[in-house]
């Protein structure tokens, strides 16, 4: 299993001329699957792609993490060198998403409408429950566990006439199973990430953490909720944590300085070769 970060925050020096824009996609290749986690946020993914020796054309399925703008804007340039493709999300996908920054409302939700997409070729399923794709599993709506992790009282969803605090119910990640235990690929963890990773444990049947990369939400976490995410990933015995997009610099720092040479920048560029070893 190869996955591949094809846009992130930040880019790599190799291959020469990766593009570093705001949001984050991953590429998950299987001997069976080749499964696109986001789109990022508008031509980073097309550009990085050939850079990378990804061929975009031959991708089985395009998974949504949740409807903001940084990680489905590049969806429809993505369509035009697919073209018919399966794209998996939850149905609250296309709800109307404001961030509010001193009384000031934004729109960040995906832009473009759903008939734009399905005429460029999206062929959407969407679904709220976990959905299984070989060793892949996609979470479906996260169950909130944790009391530590808070969900952001600055993002809304818009109910008729009025916003709403968003409690992200459309915020999903994906689970591969390995020999060695679950892989976690976050991409905003707005629901909290080790809140996902415990509900990633409970659908794929499996207690082992083995590595967790992609956003994690960490930007803005106060000190109780950095302390309590530190010691449930020691606890897990993680052997990689590869942070990305929404960390922040001093969340980083501090995991860099809590797990050594288990911790690592996941930018445009990055790639893990996942062995397995089963019979």
């Amino acid at each position: 299993m190869r996955i591949t970060t094809v846009s992130e925050n930040t880019a790599g020096k190799r291959p020469k001329g990766l593009l570093a824009e705001y949001g984050l996609s991953v590429l998950v290749e299987t001997d069976e699957q080749k499964i696109l986690f986001d789109t990022g946020q508008n031509i980073s993914v097309v550009h990085n792609a050939p850079l990378l020796g990804v061929d975009l054309s031959d991708l089985d399925v395009i998974v949504l993490s949740h409807g903001h703008y940084d990680h489905t804007g590049g969806l429809k340039r993505v369509l035009e060198e697919t073209g018919e493709i399966e794209v998996l999300a939850h149905p609250d996908i296309f709800k109307k998403k404001y961030a509010k920054h001193e009384n000031r409302e934004t729109y960040i939700g995906i832009p473009y409408t759903k008939k734009a997409l399905e005429d460029a070729g999206a062929k959407f399923r969407f679904s709220e429950e976990p959905t299984t794709i070989g060793d892949i599993t996609i979470t479906g709506k996260v169950e909130r566990r944790t009391d530590f992790e808070k969900i952001d009282k600055d993002l809304y969803v818009e109910e008729g006439d009025k916003l709403k605090e968003d409690e992200l119910l459309d915020d999903q990640a994906l689970a591969i199973k390995t020999d060695k235990g679950l892989f976690v690929i976050l991409g905003c963890a707005h629901r909290g990430m080790i809140n996902t990773i415990e509900y990633a444990k409970k659908i794929a049947g499996e207690d082992r953490i083995y590595g967790v990369i992609g956003g994690t939400h960490l930007v803005a976490a106060d000190k109780v909720q950095m302390e309590e995410t530190v010691k449930a990933l020691k606890a897990y015995m993680i052997q990689g944590i590869g942070v990305s997009h929404c960390t922040g610099p001093q969340a980083s720092a501090r995991l860099a300085d809590e797990f050594g040479d288990r911790f690592f920048y996941n930018n445009a560029g990055s790639v893990i070769e996942l062995d397995d070893e089963k019979e």
